[in-house]
């Protein structure tokens, strides 16, 4: 009896495994290009409606903001291989002064890809030229495009809870059937518009035992949750980390989510985003879903920004 039981649950157990040749054809079935036009630059943002946002500032209850932005790291470590640098200059009669200089992009900064950050087979999102960029930057798709910043709701996640654990272990991947888990536990359904993020733990995991090549080996979201991103219409999507599980375990692509995502079907993506404090105080109100507000710096040409996204309960 126990036997036909194993037996019953490897084969209603989902298949996971998928191949280059998977990422690729889904890079057309998965495509959102030419979906709001063929000029259209700004992708799944285009599902923040003017009607989304107004709903979404009613989720404001009781006017408590959490800051979603790691504080910057200015050592330079296993995770952060490029730190912040903030040098003081000369004082100005009365004023302190000081410049910033950072690349962003990678595992330590939290930051906002731009569509105009991936390409596939020589074209961007909603087939524009990968030589579009230049040296003077992104002549399409680039992080002006969200100039007007982000308001929509946001929702948590939060799949190291899920797990009963305080981090997930780097390299463990994440399923569909744990993301439609966590909507069951937490009765809150992914909406078209909103802006979810996924919770591993990695700076709890860090703060507990230190840095560690993140780039190399992440707890994240496996390929095969692309599908899952775009049925469900995701609006934008970020994560503590940078979205994929690392290693990929698909053979050939090292990101699919960032590739599927960013050039298939137009969703920009938060990395890095510090969601501790976030789990915390979603968990105290067992509310999972929040007002989501986020405004990228405005760099014509550029390929991403720093920021600091705010979700206010």
């Amino acid at each position: 009896m126990w036997f036909l039981l194993f037996v019953t649950l490897l084969a209603d157990a989902p298949d996971h495994k998928m191949v280059k040749a998977d990422v690729d054809r889904w890079m057309t079935e998965l495509s959102n290009w030419g979906r709001w036009g063929p000029d259209d630059q700004l992708g799944t943002l285009n599902l923040i409606t003017p009607q989304k946002r107004k709903k979404a500032l009613k989720l404001v209850k009781d006017g408590v903001p959490v800051s979603l932005a790691h504080d910057v790291l200015k050592e330079r470590a296993e995770d952060n291989t490029s730190p912040f640098v903030q040098t003081m200059l000369p004082r100005a009669g009365t004023f302190w002064l000081d410049s910033y200089s950072v690349n962003y992009h990678g595992y330590a900064h939290t930051h906002m890809d731009a569509l105009c950050h991936a390409t596939y087979q020589g074209k961007m999102y909603n087939g524009f030229p990968a030589d579009d960029v230049t040296k003077d930057g992104a002549k399409e798709l680039s992080i002006i495009g969200a100039k007007g910043g982000i308001m929509t709701r946001g929702v948590l996640m939060d799949i190291a809870r899920l797990k009963g654990v305080d981090f997930m272990e780097p390299g463990t991947a994440i399923f569909p059937e744990d993301l439609e888990a966590w909507e069951k536990q937490a009765h809150v359904k992914v909406e078209p518009g909103d802006v979810v993020f996924i919770r591993t733990g990695r700076w709890a995991r860090r703060a507990a035992k230190g840095p560690w090549p993140v780039g190399r080996n992440a707890a994240g979201l496996h390929a095969s949750c692309a599908r899952w991103l775009h049925d469900r219409g995701v609006a934008m999507l970020g994560s503590d980390e940078a979205s994929d599980v690392v290693p990929s375990q698909v053979e050939g692509v090292a990101l699919p989510i960032h590739q599927l995502a960013l050039v298939a079907m137009g969703i920009h993506i938060f990395d890095n985003c510090d969601l501790e404090e976030l789990s915390k105080q979603a968990a105290q109100r067992k509310r999972w879903a929040f007002l989501l507000t986020a405004a990228p710096m405005a760099i014509p040409g550029g390929t991403g920004s720093p920021l600091n996204p705010i979700a206010t309960f």
